[in-house]
């Protein structure tokens, strides 16, 4: 991940379908606002017996995908952003976003939230959640409907190496666009210890010369979350991604996983620094 606050290297992923149009809408948007280079790619699911059967149909889906990407690239180029289309076929297609985000040293992914299938969709889809899980950079999830703005960034913090590097993300980007910080921290049995966290964002927040707030209230984390980025009018809920390995990691902690299911603004998932 780059400097915080800074991108120079986008890189937005497409499947072509009408839920990830807010990601391509809004990647192009950050990318022509930021003077960053953008790359759209689309990666082609692909099963090799299937390809054994029937090469044809993988043909057919590769051309589809190319041009789908050609596309996008049309469009951000017809506002003035660098952009290079990329169609990749794999068996994990999660995986190859992940390499591609490294190998480009790309300082943040940008995904639409809904997969097409399975019951994962009732939140997001799989490859979306598998991208947040591993991913080396930080990921933005936007939903089709929302922008992608730096206005008013509401940040959960529950004290953890996590949140302290998205409240850094979040207090970076709300600086860069004269936004405001809202800090929210979740009380369990310890109410003082959630305010302490909360105040700890917002001490941060001011020194940085921002307007912020530090709200604790008690509840569901993700409830909390969803319900307080609503209330208080913020187009960006920044959460750190718990990052580790297995089981754990592809699901990246279900308060992350739920407030990105929910959300009706866009998500910026940061992994923890090194």
């Amino acid at each position: 991940m780059g400097e915080t606050g800074s991108f120079k290297s986008l890189l937005v992923c497409s499947d072509g379908s009408e839920s990830g149009e807010g990601a391509v809408r809004e990647a192009i948007k950050l990318a022509r606002d930021r003077g960053a280079k953008l790359t759209a790619l689309k990666v082609v699911e692909y099963n090799p017996e299937l390809e054994a059967y029937a090469p044809d149909a993988i043909e057919t889906l590769e051309a589809e995908a190319r041009t789908h990407i050609d596309s996008v690239k049309a469009r951000a180029e017809s506002e003035g952003v660098s952009c290079e289309a990329l169609v990749k076929r794999s068996v994990n297609p999660y995986k190859e976003i992940v390499e591609e985000a490294r190998g480009l040293k790309a300082d943040a992914i940008v995904m639409g939230r809904r997969g097409r299938t399975g019951m994962m969709r009732l939140l997001m889809g799989s490859v979306t959640a598998k991208v947040v899980g591993h991913s080396p950079t930080c990921v933005f999830v936007v939903p089709r409907e929302a922008e992608l703005k730096f206005s008013k960034i509401l940040v959960g913090t529950d004290g953890s190496k996590y949140s302290e590097d998205a409240a850094l993300e979040a207090i970076s980007l709300a600086k860069s666009a004269g936004g405001s910080i809202v800090a929210v921290s979740v009380a369990d049995d310890n109410e003082k210890r959630a305010e302490d966290y909360a105040g700890s964002v917002k001490a941060a927040a001011d020194k940085e010369g921002l307007k912020a707030e530090a709200v604790v209230e008690k509840g569901r984390p993700d409830d909390v979350i969803v319900n307080m980025a609503k209330e208080k009018g913020c187009d960006l809920i920044v959460v750190g991604s718990h990052g580790g390995t297995g089981l754990k990691r592809l699901l990246m902690g279900s308060v992350a996983e739920r407030v990105i299911g929910h959300a009706e603004c866009a998500v910026l998932v940061v992994p923890a620094g090194e």
